[in-house]
Parts: C-alpha cells; sequence; structure tokens
C-alpha cells in the first residue's frame, strides 16, 4: 500500500468516530448511556423520539464501536463500549463551551443566578461530604446511581425528594448533582428544596465529568 493511500485509510478510520458524534440525538444518547446501562425503550422516552429513530441512531454509534449491547429476556441493553467514550463525550462539550459562544450563553441562560453554584471545588467537596459538613445528593434515577456515584453522595431520586425530605437536616449544607452542566433534575430538585428552607446549591459535574477529572467514584454492591 502506499504511503498516501495508508493515510487516507488512517484519517478515514478516525473520521468514523466524527461522523458518529456528528449527531445531537447520538451525543445526548452518549450522556445517558455515561450514567449507565439502558434498555432501547428506555433511552426512547428519555430523548423523546420513536424507537425506530433511537435503534437508527445507537446503530451508527455501535457501528463506530462506541457503543456495545446485549440481550436481556425480551429487552436490548446498550451500555457505552468504555469509559473513554464518556471522556470523548466530555472533551467533545468542554471544546464547544471554549470556542462556542451560542453554548456559552445559553448555558448562562441555565444558571440564571450563579450563586445556586457550588464554590468549592472537587477535593474540597468529597473531603467536606467525607465529613459530613455538607450533604451531597445524587436526583439521577436510583439505577444510575447503582452504576457510579461520587464517593459519600446519597441517593435522592428527584421523584422521590418530597416524601425523603425528614432524612435531610436544615442544619447542613446541601449540594445537588445529575448528570451534568446540560441535565436540569438539580435545578428542579434546587427549586423544590429551597422553596421548602433548605441551604441547597448544584454543581455542574455529573458522573462522567467527574470521572473525566481524575476523581474517584462509587458503585453500589453487585454492580
Amino acid at each position: 500500500m502506499k504511503k498516501r493511500e495508508l493515510k487516507n485509510l488512517l484519517y478515514e478510520q478516525v473520521a468514523r468516530i466524527g461522523k458518529a458524534v456528528s449527531s445531537p440525538k447520538r451525543l445526548e444518547l452518549m450522556e445517558l448511556l455515561a450514567q449507565g446501562e439502558k434498555t432501547v425503550e428506555t433511552l426512547t422516552s428519555e430523548l423523546s423520539i420513536d424507537i425506530k429513530l433511537a435503534s437508527a441512531h445507537l446503530k451508527a454509534l455501535r457501528d463506530a464501536r462506541l457503543v456495545e449491547s446485549r440481550r436481556d429476556g425480551k429487552y436490548v441493553v446498550y451500555r457505552l463500549s468504555g469509559d473513554d467514550v464518556a471522556h470523548l463525550w466530555v472533551t467533545l462539550r468542554l471544546v464547544a463551551e471554549e470556542h462556542l459562544v451560542e453554548l456559552q450563553l445559553a448555558l448562562q441562560r441555565m444558571v440564571a443566578s450563579p450563586d445556586t453554584l457550588a464554590q468549592v471545588g472537587r477535593a474540597d467537596l468529597l473531603e467536606q461530604a467525607r465529613r459530613g459538613e455538607v450533604i451531597v445528593i445524587d436526583v439521577r434515577p436510583q439505577d444510575e446511581y447503582d452504576a457510579a456515584h461520587i464517593p459519600f453522595a446519597r441517593s435522592m431520586p428527584l421523584a422521590e425528594i418530597e416524601r425523603r425530605l425528614k432524612g435531610l437536616p436544615k442544619t447542613r449544607d446541601i449540594v445537588a448533582y445529575c448528570r451534568g452542566p446540560f441535565c436540569m433534575l438539580s435545578d428542579e430538585a434546587l427549586k423544590l428544596l429551597s422553596g421548602k428552607g433548605y441551604r441547597v446549591t448544584k454543581m455542574l459535574d455529573g458522573v462522567a465529568e467527574w470521572q473525566a477529572a481524575g476523581m474517584p467514584v462509587e458503585r453500589s454492591p453487585g454492580v
């Protein structure tokens, strides 16, 4: 094989990844699967698209070896093919945030009040949570928490917060997190808890961002 042909082949192979992640819905699929494996039906519901379209997007990701699937009874379950794929999503988002003013403005609209953001670094937050000085709550669904979560975080899915308020003392600061900067579950938790008189902020990190920064995560027993 000639050198030019070889170089063309090399770049073509890398371009397969670029083509696979060139769809907004596929990026959202990557973000969701970074939380843990999910069935096609769950992904379809989360993305508000039909199964046929979801399957087509998943096929494109699978053809690029970014996701894998397994059968569980009558369901097909998808997962990322490695932690590096979750890191790829985080890296793409960070580059976009750095260079695209439109994305920066959109994110600013999501965080209308900067004082609702936790002002502590990752290592300090982890140490404060370890000492019990702050309560970190994971407001994602339970299965995502089980797959991986920030150490010392409590699982408190958004749908269950209101009936579990007795377990949250008002004497300590609370930090909520969900799937990352584009996730709005923590915003809803923030609104609910602050309305009940809790001192609560949110952090933009999800588990994928936390891991990409080299921070440790924990998994529930049996996962």
